[in-house]
């Protein structure tokens, strides 16, 4: 298995179940310089499991070159997002420092929320999780970063980490954005202190009370809790 040919098989399942009266919709709902097929998240999926099953990867040099093949190359959307899905087939080989440098690309070329939430929350977050000591201080240094999406992956990388959250790197992570007016700054500290309120409400009614949280952030923030 080549990357090469795993590429030109992740193209021709996805053209299988492409739809190309969807594709213009889906390109004008993300806003999206890239076009795409057609093809939905759910027939997305199958097909993706099925070809990264029948082309196994017997390498982690490999497995890199091939995702930043489809990465670096895709022709429609759907192949940036089979690259992100890659990333997780099979999962040890993305659970390293190896891979930092591939995540820090997708995040900084991807630069919307469709392509960099997943990379954050699913392929970040477990690496600050399994090295903490590495990874720390580089959310710190993204959450400083003049790049828009590398902060708020700093910000949410966290989102599944439920009382295992390092509110010390949290609210490091959001402060340097709290004067940022852009939408996707914003939401992502609503999302982040939401998904962390569902494990620690009082903490984050207190921290909420910060002159500086916009509005949209402190509704993001306690939408889900009662009387909220």
């Amino acid at each position: 298995m080549t990357p090469e040919t795993l590429q030109k098989a992740v193209r021709l399942a996805l053209a299988e179940v492409a739809d190309p009266a969807k594709a213009s919709a889906m390109q004008a709902y993300m806003k999206s310089a890239m076009p795409f097929l057609g093809v939905q998240a759910t027939p997305r999926r199958a097909v993706l499991r099925k070809v990264f099953a029948e082309y196994p990867i017997d390498s982690a040099p490999e497995w890199r070159r091939a995702v930043l093949a489809l990465w670096r190359e895709a022709e429609y959307r759907e192949e940036r997002y089979a690259a992100i899905t890659l990333t997780g087939f099979p999962r040890h080989w993305g659970q390293t420092l190896y891979t930092l440098p591939i995540y820090e690309e997708m995040v900084v070329s991807g630069a919307w929320w469709d392509l960099v939430d997943e990379v954050a929350i699913q392929r970040v977050g477990p690496l600050l999780k399994a090295f903490p000591d590495t990874m720390r201080p580089l959310m710190l240094e993204w959450a400083h970063s003049d790049d828009l999406w590398k902060r708020r992956t700093s910000i949410i990388c966290q989102n599944k980490f439920k009382a295992a959250t390092d509110t010390g790197l949290l609210y490091a992570c959001i402060e340097p954005s709290l004067s940022d007016t852009d939408f996707f700054a914003r939401k992502a500290i609503g999302w982040a202190l939401r998904e962390y309120a569902k494990t620690n409400p009082r903490e984050v009614l207190r921290y909420v009370a910060h002159k500086g949280i916009s509005g949209l952030s402190r509704r993001e923030a306690l939408k889900n809790l009662p009387g909220r």
